[in-house]
């Protein structure tokens, strides 16, 4: 399974180094010296990374064969991607990736369906899931252990305890933002 690991900025000083955007929670696994990375555009890779270091809170890579500025600003804006095992688990028992909890069924403790998450949104304080409800609406959960008590990969299933307004309340917003629409 290939997932993006970082977006490539701009060039930094004159040796070819980069500024890369992070999207791994892993970069010191991801993004080492020595790992070979398929690249968006293709063309553009794959790029093997030389050397890395964090500089004022950036990340800085180098890859083989990039020795200087126009090197390292011809790759700008270009995605890096992993070959990632899809049964490789993060090393934290309660940890997981994106691709483990797309699609999953969310559910109520009580074996009321909610939907379907579609999307993760990461967000400074915490992790929301984005939930497609049956209806086609869409409801975001927040990814804390409150709220979301199990998560069953073979099951492919969420269990969730949501608090009172949660899931109603977002519901009955978007009804009457629909029928004030319509009216």
């Amino acid at each position: 399974m290939q997932l993006v690991v970082a977006r490539i900025g701009r060039a930094h000083g004159i040796k070819g180094e980069v500024t890369v955007e992070v999207r791994t929670d892993e970069p010191e696994l991801r993004l080492a010296p020595g790992a070979v990375l398929a690249t968006d555009p293709a063309a553009t890779g794959p790029l093997t990374i030389e050397t890395g270091r964090v500089h004022s809170g950036r990340l800085l890579l180098r890859f083989e064969g990039v020795k200087d500025r126009t090197g390292a600003e011809a790759l700008r804006n270009t995605l890096l991607i992993a070959e990632i095992d899809p049964d490789e688990l993060p090393e934290e028992e309660d940890e997981y990736y994106d691709h483990q909890l797309m699609d999953l069924d969310v559910v109520t403790a009580d074996g009321v369906e909610v939907g379907r998450i579609t999307e993760i949104s990461h967000l400074p304080s915490q992790d929301l899931f984005i939930v497609e409800r049956p209806d086609g609406s869409e409801v975001m959960i927040p990814f804390v252990s409150e709220i979301v008590t199990e998560i069953d990969l073979e099951e492919q299933r969420a269990v969730i305890t949501p608090p009172p307004g949660l899931i109603d309340d977002q519901a009955d917003v978007a009804s009457s933002r629909d029928a004030e629409a319509e009216g």
